[in-house]
């Protein structure tokens, strides 16, 4: 059997390799830069605009497990990156997020404060709330009294859930608005 950090290790390379071949495919449909700067603007939409750590997950769960890091912390610095993007995009680069679907949906989110920034609001708010879970699972998988550990914070867990689920709702909410819409098979 593998060792943990080797299975974590060709996850993230794998999910690295996706997001290399997505940069390589819209290199390949535009040119270098466009698909360059498409990328970093798609991959700040899923930082920005999902309420999950997906995008941050990438680095936060790999570095959690190599090195320690508390991913709250990577998490923080993931976030500052995205916002980062995407303030330097649409101040030099505006033009580049009219490339994809989802970069235009990026565009329209970020210049209209009401109501799309509550999309981001309420991103950040179940992004960090997920982290929390996740940095707590990892404490208790190395907590020496898990019985203690897990019988303690269990109703302060709960309430923590049913906000994440308020958040999730009133998120499908707004982005139903954008228009976007998860097709039924």
């Amino acid at each position: 059997m593998k060792h943990p950090k080797h299975q974590v290790l060709v996850k993230f390379l794998l999910l690295c390799l996706i997001l290399l071949g997505y940069f390589g495919f819209l290199t390949y449909e535009y040119d270098l830069l466009t698909g360059g700067i498409a990328a970093l603007i798609t991959w700040s939409f899923f930082v920005l605009c999902t309420p999950i750590a997906d995008a941050g997950f990438l680095l936060d769960f790999p570095l959690r497990l190599l090195f320690g890091i508390r991913m709250i912390i990577s998490e923080v610095v993931v976030w500052a990156i995205a916002i980062s993007i995407n303030v330097i995009c649409l101040l030099y680069f505006s033009e580049y997020y009219q490339t994809t679907f989802i970069t235009q949906i990026m565009e329209v989110i970020l210049t209209t404060p009401s109501p799309y920034w509550w999309v981001i609001l309420l991103s950040g708010i179940g992004t960090f709330l997920s982290i929390r879970f996740g940095d707590e699972l990892m404490d208790v998988f190395h907590h020496k009294d898990r019985h203690f550990y897990l019988s303690h914070h269990f109703k302060h867990e709960m309430v923590l859930f049913v906000f994440f689920l308020f958040v999730i709702f009133g998120y499908y909410e707004i982005m139903s608005s954008l228009g976007i819409a998860v097709e039924q098979p």
